[in-house]
């Protein structure tokens, strides 16, 4: 239905251009809030109105018998009403529904899928310091960092995915220091174990594991070098490159379980050793954008709409945690990364407006409101009817590892996408594993191999589908259905754009209804060869798109359930 689409915007293009040469009207199509209303709005008779300083119901008449006038809407619509102040509802004929059914057999996994438009796009998620497994607000970070690229991916955008973490800092020295202390045979409870609110270590039991494999000397691979423990306890920095190494590459098998991959891991501490910190300060400071004050050298972000200066460099001659970030954005953007999309938890509202300042303060063209932000809230875990909090291998949160190991990662996956990133959201495990209709990724996923069942015991050739008379799909039923299989790429352009892959569930779960009441609805697999083969034809159609936009958000689509 996309070259119907086509067909009738440029139509509705023309007509408004004859009745208002060079205003410019908008030839744009939405969907009626109440689906008895039409398949297709309009609200080019309120634009025009004011300016033709005619009544919008009066005008709305003139253009409907105008579009009507058209070839295209001669051959696609069945009519078009007036309705309110003046919306124009477009019904279409149901030969213009059935056009989507060819569209998606023939285009198959491109779909809905854009072709490349050179634009380069990196994506920055997860970013988890080293220093302890995956928590589930990770696991939320990886599925939008991931669901994000693919949906960027599908517009035809050059999508880079990198992970950027702190191999230096504080928190690193505390992981060397408790992995040291569980060597030297101290444990969480101990007279000389760090405790308190802000106690100066780590207590889960995946620091006795580095400990112990520190001092049998093991060798562990991440991001591809290897390091093999001296098994020396009083060496702290050999602890410290043995517990960073060891960290990393369980964090990478946790996402390797969840299905995501980098393109590129980038150290902060290279910012430091390639001399980055350094220059953009200096950027700062040549363009005029600091002060000393205290002892201590300010950036003038105020006057980029900041609620206040921010200190850059402190009196003992250390950073602050936003120079670096600066630093690491003058970076993407010389590499050529004139899009960049950060998802990061809310925690980290406070950093954006001060990166922005210090980005457009420094001189080198980068533009206000970049890069782009996703923050989201973290999540609470309900298993047995009660929140879980803790996990013994972390010490004090529930892992990644521990969701995917409760239920799978396909769950995961989609009910960390199945509300807005800024909302808050209550993983429920009980219904995760549920294989029932409450579960909205079984509810999905059961559709799909429902629909696979059907094909089987056809036993054709489903590529031969795309060529069929549809003829017979003529119920309305059969007509919701393709008209729903027509939004997706729509849906999908619209996700893409704002960053929302929670779209994509919302819509795979309206289809997969959409498909249910088809199913109940007719019978499929009828002696009438010329009925059965249109049904087929849409019902392959929509497990084609359901199977679509089941990979964008990284989750597989079964074939038996």
């Amino acid at each position: 239905m996309l070259l119907v689409k086509q067909e009738l915007l440029a139509a509705l293009a023309n007509t408004l251009e004859s009745f208002s040469p060079g205003a410019g009207a908008k030839a744009a199509f939405e969907s009626p809030k109440v689906a008895a209303h039409g398949d297709f709005a309009s609200t080019a008779a309120m634009q025009l109105a004011k300016p033709l300083g005619r009544k919008p119901r009066e005008l709305a008449e003139e253009l409907s018998a105008a579009l009507l006038a058209t070839p295209a809407f001669g051959r696609w619509v069945q009519a078009v009403e007036i309705a309110g102040p003046g919306f124009l509802n477009i019904r279409l004929k149901t030969a213009a529904k059935q056009q989507v059914v060819q569209e998606v057999l023939t285009a198959k996994e491109a779909y809905g899928r854009q072709p490349a438009n050179g634009r380069k796009v990196l994506v920055e998620f997860v970013s988890a310091n080293p220093t302890g497994p995956l928590h589930v607000g990770h696991g939320r970070q990886a599925a939008l960092g991931d669901a994000i690229c693919n949906l960027r991916a599908a517009q035809g955008d050059d999508v880079f995915r990198e992970f950027y973490y702190n191999d230096a800092g504080v928190q690193i020295q505390t992981l060397a220091s408790s992995v040291e202390m569980r060597a030297r045979g101290l444990k969480p409870g101990d007279a000389e174990w760090p405790s308190g609110e802000k106690a100066a270590a780590y207590n889960g039991d995946y620091i006795a594991d580095i400990a112990e494999d520190f001092k049998a000397q093991k060798t562990v691979k991440a991001d591809d070098r290897e390091v093999t423990a001296t098994g020396d306890i009083t060496d702290i920095d050999a602890i410290r490159e043995f517990a960073v190494a060891y960290l990393r590459r369980e964090q990478d098998l946790d996402l390797q379980a969840f299905r995501v991959r980098f393109d590129n891991y980038y150290l902060e501490s290279s910012l430091y050793t390639s001399g980055r910190v350094e220059a953009a300060v200096q950027k700062l400071v040549a363009a005029g954008k600091t002060y000393e004050q205290d002892g201590a050298l300010w950036l003038k972000s105020t006057d980029y709409g900041d609620d206040k200066d921010r200190v850059m460099k402190k009196g003992d001659g250390t950073y602050t945690y936003f120079v670096p970030d600066v630093a690491y954005h003058i970076a993407k953007w010389e590499r050529g990364f004139h899009t960049v999309v950060n998802i990061q938890g809310t925690d980290h509202h406070g950093t954006i407006a001060r990166v922005r300042a210090g980005l457009q303060a420094a001189g080198v063209g980068i533009p206000a409101g970049y890069p782009d932000y996703v923050l989201h809230t973290m999540v609470r875990v309900m298993k047995g009817g009660e929140e879980v909090k803790i996990s013994k291998r972390a010490g004090s949160y529930v892992t990644l590892r521990d969701l995917i190991e409760w239920t799978s990662t396909d769950a995961v996956r989609f009910f960390l996408l199945s509300r807005k990133p800024d909302t808050e959201y209550t993983f429920d495990v009980d219904l995760a594993v549920a294989k029932n209709n409450d579960n909205p990724v079984y509810y999905v996923q059961y559709a799909h191999a429902r629909i696979c069942s059907v094909l089987a015991a056809w036993g054709g050739d489903v590529a031969a589908l795309a060529e069929v008379d549809l003829a017979p799909l003529e119920s309305p039923a059969a007509q919701a259905l393709m008209l729903l299989l027509a939004k997706y790429p729509d849906m999908l352009t619209a996700a893409a754009k704002d960053y929302a892959p929670h779209d994509v569930t919302f819509y795979l779960r309206e289809l997969a209804a959409s498909y249910h009441s088809y199913y109940d609805a007719e019978r499929i697999l009828v002696d009438d060869e010329a009925v059965k083969k249109a049904r087929l034809a849409l019902v392959a159609a929509t497990a084609r798109v359901l199977h679509n936009g089941l990979a964008i958000l990284g989750v597989s689509a079964p074939s038996k359930m």
